[in-house]
């Protein structure tokens, strides 16, 4: 490996690495405002200059500059110091001195830089330049006065979220960024933007005035509002969760999440379940836990074990699932279930129902067929890694299902199964790449396994995937889903399925466990809803018991590729609320069936020794060398029925995006969606 100085001190480096890069290795700091790793090299802010030698007599932009064997950089002599001192000069020339009132404030690098190279007045004495505000939607506030062009955020949309709307107009002086005809950005990553911005041009318009970073109580968890499990950061002050903000994760989210992970925080506080609830002559009446609790338990006794069904929802964590489990399970209980939408897997080995290429492992594939997904909609933080990948030119991908704006080009093979069955015998151009790709991969997503055909399109796909020698991956849409399928939440020996529960007659008594994605109408059991908010369970239950949403408890979820990961509580429930596991321990009690728990840590013991799966936390199992394709899935005949994503509203997929103000804002703003406001 080449060797450079940087300071005098030695550094070994690999070929292709910047002089920033370099003396970073050695452990330099190098101020800058356009570099981000992991976008393409502006050069154009020039803050981060340094001396090199062999060079020319003059300070140099590390991060454009190839670092190359034998090299001396030297990063703090009188002519960088001097050189940084008249950069930030320059920046500061029409930079508003609104600091007080600036959102980014405290969290600037800007402001953070300008302590360390900026002057303590100005020798400027002409008027300010100013800039007027663009309109970027309902996520992103612009200061644009403040904007010192560094491009950030027209490189990220870019180049990674695939939809070129931000840009730069005009030269010199009078050079603006802006957007697209003066419209909102359309990417469901749009708001990252925010995050890269190193002053405070582009702030969060909902968090806007409501705190400073240093008064906030900072927590580390785990994103619910897809099976990724981006890694996160909610920010609360008092009761309330103010924001939620990524944590680098290379191995899941990079340092990207969602608009709507980010956004729908502001439904935590609206339309809670604050305490228990009883249906009294058609009208629900608030009542006391004691009387709640002695309701569903007299209810659960004087119903039969097989005429009592129990759904989890999508957002449920992995020990309120366990709960229910040895609660119910006890009770002789077979109608289990964790899947809402009628998902045909569960019964094959742990390997069938996760995604065995990794998240990150996704981008060492050559060839990629896309069936009954629209991973833009289902999970934008994977559908971006797609796009790195294929915008290296190293990536095909081919789709059977809905023909959607993916951000990234191709090969379009049909709607529905009948291609997918087809695929083997196909001379297409794809199917010829597909064959004679080193890393292949089939993806299926849940609008091919939801479906009455579902075990069937399972089976083909795996005939696809056993053909092509492709590995094998399951992208789901619940945070739930994995953890449920794990524990076994599913149908025992003549046990229903959650379809099969909701249906006239299907049951007596019904234990919705944060379950709103279903159609209630047609059942008429007794509803117990233990859940958030008051959604659809709630509006059809006849006894509501409140649960802790995912900011307000400690859980573990299992994300899409089998990765166990710890959520961590935030704040603590609203009013009345408990913990969802805690509700289920109280109501064995009444049913003479205590469950062995007086604690989480001793429920997660026992969990971990029942299914030990559970106790490899941030743990990826490795792609299995030995999954026999040819046992997934069911016979039956393949519906002629198109793919068809269950996501038809980015925005508004759970109870909690469901309950926000600002989700319902961007929901509106989707061309062609059905206008959606939240009450």
């Amino acid at each position: 490996m080449p060797i450079a100085k940087v300071d005098g001190v030695e550094v070994e480096f690999e070929p292709g690495m910047t002089v920033l890069q370099v003396a970073e290795l050695a452990g330099k700091e190098i101020p800058r405002f356009c570099y981000h790793e992991r976008l393409s090299i502006a050069g154009n802010c020039r803050m981060c200059l340094v001396e090199v030698k062999p060079g020319p007599p003059k300070p140099q932009a590390s991060c454009a500059l190839p670092a190359a064997e034998g090299q001396e950089i030297f990063t703090d002599t009188p002519m960088v110091k001097k050189a940084r001192h008249g950069v930030m000069e320059f920046l500061l020339i029409n930079h508003p001195l609104d600091c007080p009132i600036c959102d980014q404030g405290g969290e600037c690098d800007l402001q953070d830089q300008a302590m360390g190279y900026g002057r303590d007045d100005s020798r400027y004495g002409e008027n300010k330049r100013a800039v007027e505000e663009k309109f970027m939607g309902p996520l992103i506030k612009t200061v644009m006065t403040r904007c010192i062009q560094c491009t950030r955020c027209v490189r990220f949309v870019t180049e990674v979220a695939g939809v070129p709307e931000i840009g730069l107009i005009s030269r010199g002086e009078d050079v603006e960024i802006t957007t697209y005809l003066d419209a909102a950005v359309t990417s469901e990553l749009s708001a990252n933007v925010i995050d890269l911005c190193p002053v405070g041009a582009l702030t969060s318009k909902p968090y806007a005035f409501n705190a400073r970073p240093w008064e906030l109580k900072k927590t580390e968890s785990i994103d619910v509002m897809d099976a990724l499990g981006s890694a996160i950061r909610v920010d609360a002050r008092g009761p309330a969760v103010l924001r939620v903000l990524p944590r680098i994760n290379d191995d899941v989210n990079e340092e990207w999440i969602s608009d709507k992970t980010r956004y729908a925080v502001d439904g935590l506080s609206r339309q809670r379940l604050d305490r228990p609830y009883i249906r009294e002559n058609g009208k629900l009446r608030p009542a006391t836990w004691a009387e709640a609790l002695q309701t569903v338990a007299a209810k659960v006794k004087a119903t039969a074990p097989e005429r009592i069904g129990v759904i989890a929802g999508d957002l449920q964590d992995a020990e309120s699932m366990k709960a229910a489990l040895d609660l119910f399970g006890g009770l002789g209980v077979t109608s289990l279930d964790c899947r809402q939408d009628g998902m045909a897997l569960g019964d094959g080995p742990r390997e069938s129902w996760l995604m065995n290429s990794t998240i990150a492992g996704i981008e060492d594939a050559d060839v990629i067929l896309l069936v009954g997904t629209n991973p833009r909609l289902e999970a934008p933080v994977f559908n971006a890694r797609l796009r790195k990948r294929w915008l290296a030119g190293a990536l095909r991908i081919g789709v059977i299902g809905e023909q959607a704006d993916l951000s990234y080009g191709y090969d379009y093979l049909g709607a529905g199964a009948d291609t997918l069955n087809g695929l083997s015998k196909s001379r297409s151009d794809f199917a010829k790449a597909f064959k004679g790709a080193e890393k292949a991969a089939v993806i299926l997503g849940a609008g091919a396994l939801a479906r009455g055909d579902g075990a069937a399109v399972v089976k083909a796909a795996a005939g696809v995937a056993e053909t092509f020698k492709a590995t094998w991956n399951v992208l789901h849409t619940a945070a739930a889903r994995v953890g449920g399928l794990d524990l076994g939440f599913i149908p025992r020996e003549g046990g229903k399925s959650a379809l099969e529960l909701t249906a006239k007659g299907g049951a007596d008594l019904l234990l919705l466990m944060g379950a709103d994605e279903m159609d209630l109408s047609a059942t008429d059991a007794f509803v117990v809803y233990m859940g958030t908010h008051g959604d659809a369970g709630a509006h059809r239950a006849d006894v509501i018991l409140p649960g802790a949403a995912y900011t307000e408890k400690n859980g573990l979820y299992v994300n899409t590729e089998g990765r166990v990961q710890r959520g961590e509580r935030a704040v603590f429930p609203k009013g009345e609320a408990k913990e969802d596991w805690a509700i289920l321990r109280a109501l064995s009690e009444l049913l003479d069936a205590k469950l062995p728990y007086d604690s989480l840590d001793q429920l997660r013991a026992r969990l971990f020794a029942d299914h030990p799966t559970f106790g490899r936390i941030d743990y990826v199992p490795d792609a299995p060398g030995a999954l026999d394709l040819s046992v997934l899935g069911g016979e039956g005949d393949l519906s002629d029925a198109p793919f068809a994503s269950p996501v038809k509203a980015f925005y508004l997929t759970n109870p909690i995006a469901r309950a926000s103000v600002t989700m319902a804002e961007c929901q509106a703003l989707v061309p062609g969606a059905e206008k959606i406001a939240a009450e």
